[in-house]
């Protein structure tokens, strides 16, 4: 039985910010954003927006009501959850109008709890194959305002249907998982933005990387020539590079090129967005699918990395048709709207955050279809506009 990604749709903020702007006022070279950390412009969240609704919003774009109804399950990954306790699955199953016999989790291991969402829903699939289980990687990164990890910053988030006889791409048996124990990344309960050691952090990525695919040849047997492309978690696009050039080395041959240009195709949506922390991989997977020729038995390798740390490389291969199951991402953020420097700074410290106080927002020019209102008696109160 074939299982694997039926449909995929990612949904983000309606506002931005152009990084070049930033650089000027943090009194940074551009160039250290747009080519050293390889960024363009970033999501800006507005406090109106939150995990819950932008999974929402992304979730909302793929489904239909004959979809709906084989849905047994929701799985939210997320590192920027907003209770400690209440999955934020449920707030999505119930924005979305979903059935009440609907299992509902939240998952967590930083930027990797997607995949492992992933590979549990294929599981749930291979048991139950008249089922389908939603997938969502939701996330808001943040850093703080004129800290080193402000250019990585972004939010969105990325639905995935998996069932049998997937449209997108079937998933293939082996895998290959890693962690240890590492302090690279990490955020505290009392915290609202992440701490970081970047460098050391690059350094456990890469070889993570270079452990799992290591691991996936001995076990396969297949070599480079056996793909068409490969996908990497990218909290920014350079990350991805660093990936990939960590395994060429100074390869040049007609693989490696492929293999370079087919890096570049899924890096050009991340540049406009931001990180996703959980989505990141994912969205870099829309991006070569909407931004490449691939044809239908195309292998795709994904890397999904978390710190902490995690990572894990898999497979698929491209079915027939798969660009009509996704929505048109580019056209989709031509129509965002820009912030200047000053607007970005009075939206991010506007966030509801750790605040216990009853607030409430005004949401009458957020142009999503789902919104938080604010907080009142200690509750988050959510509306569908």
């Amino acid at each position: 039985m074939r299982i694997g990604i039926d449909r995929m749709a990612f949904a983000t903020t309606n506002d931005y910010l152009d990084l070049v702007e930033l650089a000027k006022e943090r009194g940074v070279d551009p160039n250290k954003f747009t080519i050293g950390i390889g960024q363009d412009l970033q999501a800006v969240v507005p406090p109106t927006q939150d995990i819950v609704t932008l999974g929402a919003t992304a979730a909302k774009k793929l489904l239909t009501p004959e979809l709906e109804k084989n849905i047994s399950t929701v799985i939210v990954a997320t590192e920027s959850g907003i209770d400690n306790s209440k999955a934020s699955a449920i707030y999505i199953k119930h924005l979305l109008g979903l059935s009440d016999f609907t299992r509902t989790v939240e998952m967590k291991e930083a930027c990797y709890s997607a995949t492992a969402a992933i590979q549990f829903a294929k599981g749930v699939v291979a048991l139950n194959p008249q089922e389908t289980v939603l997938v969502i990687a939701a996330d808001i990164a943040r850093y703080g305002l004129n800290t080193p990890g402000e250019v990585t910053q972004g939010a969105g988030a990325v639905a995935m249907l998996i069932s049998r006889n997937p449209q997108i791409l079937t998933l293939e048996d082996t895998t290959v998982a890693y962690s240890k124990d590492i302090m690279d990344f990490w955020r505290p309960l009392y915290a609202t933005e992440a701490l970081v050691d970047g460098k050391y952090s690059t350094n456990v990525y890469i070889e993570f990387f270079l452990q799992t695919f290591t691991r996936y040849q001995q076990l396969t047997g297949r070599e480079l020539a056996d793909f068409a492309a490969l996908t990497f978690h990218m909290p920014f696009t350079k990350m991805g590079k660093k990936g990939l050039e960590g395994l060429l080395k100074d390869r040049n041959d007609e693989v490696a090129q492929r293999l370079r240009t087919q890096l570049t195709a899924s890096q050009l949506f991340s540049r406009q967005v931001g990180n996703l922390y959980t989505g990141s991989l994912y969205l870099s997977l829309m991006s070569l699918l909407q931004n490449s020729d691939l044809r239908a038995g195309s292998r795709i390798g994904l890397f999904s990395y978390g710190s902490g740390a995690e990572g894990e490389f898999y497979t698929g291969i491209l079915e027939d048709g798969y660009e009509h199951y996704m929505n048109n991402i580019q056209e989709e953020l031509k129509h965002r709207h820009q912030v200047s420097v000053a607007e970005y700074e009075k939206l991010f410290s506007s966030q509801l955050g750790m605040n216990d106080r009853d607030i409430e927002f005004d949401v009458t020019n957020d142009p999503l279809p789902f919104v938080l209102k604010g907080q009142k008696d200690h509750q988050r109160i959510y509306e569908a506009k």
